[in-house]
């Protein structure tokens, strides 16, 4: 205490300000762009992404994850359309950080028709089980499958629903939820599928890191969404085998985030090729 008190005594004098930035927020957005002039509804394609931690996001947020794109939108607490910048989600401020979404939107609207924006939707809320989003459990003071109903009911009020990017299971990888996954999961999506009236809404779901100190457990998770996804035509895996951790074997990265981004895109992109049969995408 004796020493602070005499750093700002000396910087009072010399009119300095002491360096007391919070590390992992020192990159975060200072202000809200609120958007105007929102386009047609036909040319909003909406994303909703949902799960737990390593899709609400804990990498270090950095100045270039801020840079808004102009037909990228997400929405705040108050649910107004914002210019997307990292963090996108909000549930969790002492916790969250950079995610994958604005990566998969930077990489998606590159290959959309240019009248075409993107919305994205943050619903994931960190250290979520699959049973709590089945059973509407609140969560870190959020009640998991009435909020996705309520962020889903803005999005579709908006624009057009056209995927949900799903990454979650570290809470479940556990000996007596893991030969529950599968179906545990088909439940939920159908759920989600449900509320937003399309049966068939593509959904793209994540692979757990390969850097846990229970690989086992996570990797028989991951096997698990690998027997979902083989069973369902409207979905897609991203493989993240050979992206790196945080420091703490649970979090991806900054650079694994970023990059999970992007193959979130690309699986979008090839499952809507399949799905269509048509060699690019259009509205």
């Amino acid at each position: 205490m004796e020493k602070l008190l005499l750093l700002l005594a000396f910087c009072s004098l010399i009119s300095c300000k002491p360096q007391l930035t919070n590390k992992r927020t020192q990159f975060f957005p200072k202000a809200e762009l609120k958007v105007k002039d929102l386009p047609e509804k036909e040319n909003t394609w909406v994303f909703i992404l949902a799960g737990q931690s390593n899709m609400a996001g804990r990498g270090q947020v950095e100045p270039a994850d801020t840079i808004p794109h102009e037909r990228i939108f997400t929405i705040n607490q108050k649910g107004e359309v914002i210019m997307a910048k990292e963090p996108l989600h909000f549930y969790e401020p002492n916790n969250t950080g950079l995610g994958s979404g604005l990566s998969f939107a930077k990489t998606l609207i590159k290959q959309v028709p240019e009248s075409v924006s993107i919305l994205l939707i943050p619903t994931a809320v960190g250290g979520s089980s699959i049973s709590q989003w089945l059973g509407d459990s609140t969560h870190r003071q959020v009640k998991l499958l009435t909020n996705f109903k309520e962020k889903a009911a803005i999005g579709k009020s908006l624009g057009q629903v056209k995927a949900i990017l799903w990454h979650q299971g570290e809470s479940d990888a556990h000996p007596e939820d893991i030969p529950l996954y599968k179906t545990r999961l088909i439940n939920l999506l159908s759920q989600f599928r449900e509320i937003l009236g399309d049966k068939n809404l593509p959904i793209v779901l994540g692979e757990l890191g390969t850097f846990s100190k229970d690989t086992a457990e996570w990797e028989q998770i991951n096997e698990q969404i690998q027997q979902y996804s083989s069973s369902d035509p409207y979905s897609s895996v991203v493989r993240t085998s050979d992206l790196n951790h945080k420091g703490d074997n649970i979090h991806f990265d900054s650079k694994g985030q970023r990059l999970m981004g992007q193959r979130y895109a690309q699986a979008y992109i090839q499952l809507q090729k399949k799905l269509t049969n048509k060699p690019g995408l259009s509205h």
